[in-house]
């Protein structure tokens, strides 16, 4: 009988592209294409502050572990979005935090990004014990169909013991899965190149100091700036003291990633519609909206109970020099 959850006809898609773009490897030596020959090879495509990447982390994971012993090698690609997540003591740090012991192929100039003709945060390519690749999927989702084809091209390759059972993965912490039924804000960068829904009381200024006001009441998915910030081209950076971002919308939990002044810590205050988040608050701040940034990555800011509305979130930087990249949520 064939098994729904997975493609009736597994196609060759090609095959498994070389690693030797890698600009360093964690956890590992340098591993080939020929060397991983007899391997089933899972391919996974991040990066440490993309919140799609963190919520599949956990199943990723769970997989190296239950089936290294069988034949499974997973490679984990960190190609960098951001300038900070392309310098390597900040990858080595985002590995040790995030418990990943599988190898990792640090990807900073793109070249096993290239190599795989990948566009996408997070990508799984699958290949089998012959290196060719037999399945791929872009984006979260779909966990038990890609457990289910590693489980296949495990028995091809004359793995035994290997079970139907499922990885079971907490659902918790930033690796919680989104509550897509009702998210309705969509992921929104701050600098001027992908920037969208800014909007502001008079001119934006790109590329250099400018004193921003809050233009008032925002509607759903528009942010705005007060105090002096810079808005560059991938992110922006806050000049003074008492700078904020109001920014209005719909979901249960929201995110931001922020980098420090380098070699120095910044501190920042949040509020919901106006007050402290109680518990609402997310893991990187208190019930009193206080956090501190300490290293550049991604911030969960909030996760409030109930059902998602319309709300108002606004985020005060208490000290100068932090950056702001991108607001997610789930």
């Amino acid at each position: 009988m064939t098994d729904p959850s997975i493609p009736a006809h597994l196609p060759f898609e090609g095959r498994l592209a070389p690693f030797d773009g890698a600009t360093a490897w964690l956890n590992s030596p340098v591993l080939t294409t020929e060397a991983l020959r007899g391997k089933v090879v899972l391919v996974d495509f991040w990066t440490f502050t993309c919140i799609n990447w963190l919520r599949t982390r956990g199943y990723v994971r769970a997989w190296a572990d239950k089936y290294r012993e069988q034949g499974l090698v997973v490679i984990g690609v960190h190609t960098p979005e951001f300038p900070f997540e392309g310098e390597l003591d900040n990858v080595r740090w985002a590995v040790k935090e995030m418990r990943i012991d599988f190898p990792v192929a640090v990807d900073t100039e793109y070249g096993v990004w290239n190599a795989f003709a990948n566009h996408y945060w997070p990508a799984i390519y699958l290949a089998d014990a012959q290196g060719r690749i037999r399945y791929h999927h872009f984006g979260e989702g779909e966990y038990e169909e890609g457990e289910r084809v590693i489980q296949q091209l495990l028995r091809e390759a004359g793995a035994e013991g290997i079970g139907d059972d499922l990885v079971s993965v907490p659902d918790e912490g930033v690796e919680a899965q989104a509550d897509w039924a009702h998210l309705e804000s969509p992921e929104t960068y701050l600098g001027y190149e992908q920037g969208r829904n800014f909007v502001s009381e008079g001119e934006a200024a790109f590329g250099r100091p400018h004193r921003y006001a809050s233009p008032g009441p925002l509607e759903l998915n528009q942010w705005s700036l007060s105090g002096d910030w810079t808005i560059e081209s991938g992110a922006g950076l806050v000049n003074r003291a008492g700078g904020s971002i109001v920014f209005r919308f719909h979901a249960r939990d929201a995110n931001l990633v922020l980098a420090p002044p380098p070699g120095e810590h910044a501190r920042f205050r949040v509020t919901v519609d106006g007050r402290d988040p109680g518990t609402g608050h997310g893991l990187d701040i208190d019930e009193h909206g206080e956090g501190t940034i300490v290293e550049p990555r991604m911030y969960q800011l909030l996760r409030l109970a109930g059902p998602a509305v319309d709300r108002t979130f606004e985020i005060t930087f208490l000290d100068p020099g932090a950056r702001a990249y991108v607001f997610t949520f789930g």
